[in-house]
């Protein structure tokens, strides 16, 4: 798994939007990177609709929670928006990870044994 983050950010101005395409590891200490670039874009225009696709990212569970109630209250966490300015982005889903995709665990029931009648 590479470690780096990657991250591309495209930019339609005439529809108001952005999509933040991320790639690699998305952690609870690597997230702050990506507020960074997701307030840089919305400083193009202010009000602008962030997609934050995670499609092709692998990221922590802790890290995926902080984000989508970033995305419910519209706000980032204080230390990375002292304003707490209101952002709209919607999260398109990353790739499930090993722990998230592990097959249920299953019961196993004891079988019962046939109980012969004496004619």
């Amino acid at each position: 798994m590479n470690e780096k983050l990657r991250v591309l950010v495209s930019v339609d101005l005439d529809g108001a939007k952005a999509q933040v395409k991320t790639q690699g590891h998305v952690t609870v200490q690597s997230i702050k990177g990506l507020y960074d670039v997701m307030k840089r874009a919305d400083s193009l225009v202010p009000g602008l609709a962030l997609e934050l696709d995670m499609t092709l990212a692998e990221v922590e569970p802790q890290a995926m929670e902080e984000l989508r109630g970033c995305a419910r209250t519209h706000h980032f966490p204080l230390q990375v928006d002292p304003l707490q300015r209101n952002y709209r982005f919607s999260i398109l889903a990353p790739k499930l990870t090993a722990p998230e995709i592990a097959a249920p665990n299953l019961a196993v029931l004891p079988v019962p044994t046939p109980v012969l009648a004496a004619a």
